[in-house]
């Protein structure tokens, strides 16, 4: 039976909606759909790059809790209400996955508080 374990990052949102910031399914983790809270303190900065970094740190700590780095993520996916919005994050994206060239895609849609300027997902493969 192979290892399925939730990782909790103390966000309010996961308690309220009912979901984990991860999910290791075996060799695979599964991180949440990420915004650029700080979920220590639930705040929230206005500048999009600013979120990107926050989202990124969000993302690290739960590849880290779930033995993972970024360059074992293998798919990752941007969700932003306004594609203006997408480039200025790119140098932000690039540090963190240039290295690495996952698969990605970037979908232009609602997020669910207006704060919210950018979401990241991203798909892990724990290392052997």
């Amino acid at each position: 039976m192979t290892e399925r374990r939730a990782i909790l990052s103390g966000s309010t949102f996961e308690e309220q909606i009912g979901y984990a910031r991860a999910v290791v399914d075996g060799d695979w983790v599964h991180v949440s759909g990420t915004t650029g809270f700080d979920y220590t303190t639930m705040t929230i900065s206005e500048d999009v790059v600013e979120q990107a970094e926050q989202c990124l740190r969000n993302v690290g700590a739960a590849l880290a809790e779930a033995g993972c780095t970024f360059a074992d993520v293998v798919r990752v996916r941007y969700l932003l209400p306004d594609r203006a919005d997408f480039e200025p994050c790119w140098p932000v994206l690039r540090r963190c996955f240039g290295p690495v060239r996952p698969a990605a895609t970037m979908l232009v849609c609602g997020l669910a508080d207006p704060r919210m300027k950018i979401e990241i997902e991203v798909y892990a493969r724990r290392p052997a």
